[in-house]
């Protein structure tokens, strides 16, 4: 019997790197899906249907809301974000690993209604690299810039609730921390044992 995989929620302030740090992840570890988002947000250039969010109308967001359909949702930056019940759980039933790219409303959400659920959180490594990293990016307008920049301490300010905490300070480090905290999930007595218990039965009466 396959065993059940686990909720891996990973957050972070808006620029501090945890959308490539996921990405890379993915890419590196089998076993590991990507539970896509709803949003009510404009589609960024190079984002793709279903692959980075599923992009919606906030009437429709709306209505899966009123249904249940989320396991979580929260308005940020005037727009709303969403993790569906059924992708999650069709990915966790199959044995597979399911992380969730959202931010702290959200995952204070996921922690309360799926205790088990191994929160991490990203940070930058100061104020001044996540003002440049936001600023480098080029995706938002100055104001929404000094918006994000003065919401990320509240956010950051919030980390006693989370099991992990990875400082990107260098990706390829992060991207290995991620790993790392995956890796021992796996390893831990209450997702390996059916397998122990498969080896004790080899063993002489």
């Amino acid at each position: 019997m396959t065993a059940r995989g686990a909720l891996f929620v990973v957050s972070a302030p808006s620029g501090a790197g945890k959308t490539t740090i996921i990405r890379r992840a993915l890419e590196q570890v089998d076993r590991l899906c990507f539970s896509v988002s709803h949003t009510t947000r404009p589609m960024r250039a190079g984002e793709r249907e279903g692959v980075d969010y599923f992009f919606v109308s906030r009437e429709v967001f709306e209505d899966m809301a009123q249904r249940g359909g989320f396991l979580e949702w929260a308005r940020v930056h005037d727009n709303l974000y969403g993790t569906s019940h059924d992708a999650v759980n069709k990915g966790l039933e199959k044995g597979d690993d399911v992380v969730l790219d959202i931010d702290v409303q959200g995952a204070a959400q996921v922690k309360k209604r799926v205790p088990e659920s191994v929160q991490i959180l990203v940070s930058p490594p100061s104020y001044t690299s996540l003002k440049e990293r936001l600023v480098k990016r080029g995706l938002d307008r100055p104001e929404t810039v000094e918006r994000r920049l003065a919401n990320a301490k509240g956010e950051l300010s919030r980390f006693p609730m989370y099991d992990y905490v990875i400082i990107n300070q260098e990706l390829t480090a992060a991207v290995d921390d991620l790993k790392s905290i995956l890796k021992a999930r796996r390893l831990t007595v209450a997702r390996l044992e059916g397998r122990v218990v498969e080896i004790l039965s080899t063993f002489p009466s």
